[in-house]
């Protein structure tokens, strides 16, 4: 079942454009695959979505495969368009994204498999990154600011 509905998840953002987890679950009634939205933001996750500013000026779910050669275009993409502005006390990382863009920006985050970051908690506008040490966070700043351009 899982594997199935993944499929279609893939199938469906490739054929549309999806803005939202809802956009993607209505997709996926009307293809007989009933889910919850936790479900949905579960396979988000494990399928490694992210949303990119498409050619309409709208942000919509794309795969991030790691042997795509777009991979730091899109990530570039994804920080200048969404991140307002990084703040940080101790090892912590606040970043204020605009509406709606902390899960893809933390998505994006995720992917740098930066070793100096523990993790990263996205809500719907902040994004907290959670660093080894106070010692890294600087050089993790310099990172996201260099990713944005």
């Amino acid at each position: 079942m899982k594997l199935a509905r993944h499929a279609k998840i893939l199938e469906i953002i490739e054929k549309y454009e999806i803005e939202t987890q809802e956009e993607l679950a209505e997709h996926l009634r009307k293809a007989n695959i009933n889910t919850t939205q936790a479900t949905i933001s579960r396979d988000i996750k494990e399928l490694r979505l992210i949303k990119v500013l498409s050619k309409n000026g709208v942000y919509k779910y794309t795969t991030l495969n790691s042997n795509d050669m777009q991979i730091p275009q899109k990530l570039k993409n994804v920080f200048a368009q969404s991140i307002l502005n990084i703040n940080h006390a101790n090892n912590l990382i606040v970043i204020k994204t605009i509406e709606g863009a902390a899960q893809t920006g933390a998505a994006a985050i995720d992917t740098l498999k930066c070793k100096e970051i523990i993790g990263t908690i996205a809500g719907d506008d902040t994004i907290l990154v959670v660093v080894q040490d106070n010692e890294s966070v600087e050089a993790v700043i310099d990172n996201f600011k260099k990713l944005m351009g």
